[in-house]
């Protein structure tokens, strides 16, 4: 069991968004929670950066994930990106969360990060029918990379 605590850089992208909708990353849980804007923002992607917490290993010895943007119990984390009128945009068609895994962040991962690096994912912006990837979500391929 590992007992180190650290702060993990993690980027997520928004590949593809909807244009004109509004994406944030969700800091804290529903009812209190506040929104961050995207740090990067293109027509192609969107990007948010922010930190996690590694404290020690869960007892399976997968890295134990906290602070202000994880959501979920502690063997299934995961962060939530608000869309459309969850953000604030009143004239949006759309209100929802996107529920981005945090599960393939395992300690071989962590380790491969070069000094001052950050973990990254790419998830898709669209649905298949063309409105925005709203609910879970599947990483995009290689998934969890390490930059």
């Amino acid at each position: 069991m590992r007992t180190e605590r650290f702060h993990l850089p993690i980027c997520i992208a928004v590949e593809d968004p909807v244009p004109g909708l509004a994406f944030a990353l969700q800091r804290g849980q529903a009812g209190a929670a506040t929104l961050q804007a995207p740090l990067r923002s293109s027509p192609a992607s969107l990007s948010f950066e922010f930190e996690v917490t590694v404290d020690g290993s869960l007892a399976d010895g997968r890295p134990r994930l906290l602070g202000p943007f994880v959501q979920g119990p502690p063997d299934a984390r995961f962060v939530y990106l608000a869309v459309g009128r969850r953000t604030g945009q009143v004239e949006s068609p759309w209100d929802g969360r996107v529920k981005v895994p945090l599960g393939g962040l395992g300690w071989d991962l962590i380790e491969k990060r070069p000094p001052r690096g950050r973990l990254v994912a790419r998830i898709a912006g669209r649905s298949p029918k063309g409105g925005p990837a709203l609910a879970s979500v599947p990483l995009l391929q290689p998934g969890w990379t390490a930059q």
